[in-house]
């Protein structure tokens, strides 16, 4: 899985860490396979239930006391893209962080969901108005010089494309529910009317190849 992939990435690392942030634990065994890895882990996630969970502490992560030079390993897992000021996020983690210290950040990015994105511009035609439904996703492409401007030396951004496919519009919609990923915005329209439902609904299947749409 993703935090797997992350965790690889740091075993490449011909080096040990002392104390670790890990920001994002919605896995309560997620700080246990951290510890490896360093002397020290910190767990914090913007969820209180996760956060009490993985014995950790809440946190919002552009607007918290980040203390100076704490860490020399940070590692951001799924919380970042729904992030309100995400330069500050970052300028916040860099504080924290020492000289020669290593931060890995994972997030969905601008390209995620496509279908259902257009799925929802279907319903938004069928209902005559446009309303907001996701909240923005950064660009990988913007990433490296966010980075850098938030004080980070030799940032690099990589792109894992997941595909996954669903039967219906309705089979997604529960998924994303499941995993409190649906609309996070304060500012979002009105509940779907039967008709924009029915237009997103159509627009997801005439993607679909062999019954599932990607």
């Amino acid at each position: 899985d993703l935090f797997d992939d992350c965790l690889g990435r740091i075993a490449l690392m011909n080096r040990g860490f002392e104390r670790a942030l890990l920001l994002g634990c919605p896995d309560a065994g997620w700080p246990d396979r951290l510890r490896p890895f360093a002397d020290w882990v910190e767990c914090r996630d913007p969820g209180p239930l996760f956060a009490a969970a993985a014995g950790g502490e809440p946190i919002i992560e552009d607007a918290w006391g980040a203390v100076s030079q704490a860490y020399d390993l940070v590692l951001a897992v799924g919380t970042l893209e729904s992030v309100n000021d995400l330069p500050l996020a970052l300028r916040l983690i860099r504080h924290a962080l020492r000289t020669d210290s290593l931060f890995i950040g994972a997030a969905s990015g601008g390209d995620t969901l496509p279908r259902l994105r257009r799925a929802m511009r279907a319903a938004d035609a069928a209902g005559g108005v446009a309303a907001p439904h996701v909240h923005p996703r950064i660009e990988a492409s913007a990433l490296a010089p966010l980075l850098g401007d938030a004080g980070f030396v030799r940032p690099v951004v990589d792109v894992e494309r997941v595909p996954v496919s669903y039967r219906t519009f309705d089979r997604l919609v529960s998924d994303l529910r499941a995993m409190a990923a649906t609309n996070v915005l304060r500012a979002r329209g009105p509940p779907l009317t039967r008709a924009q439902r029915g237009a997103a609904s159509r627009a997801f299947a005439e993607a679909a190849e062999d019954g599932r749409t990607t």
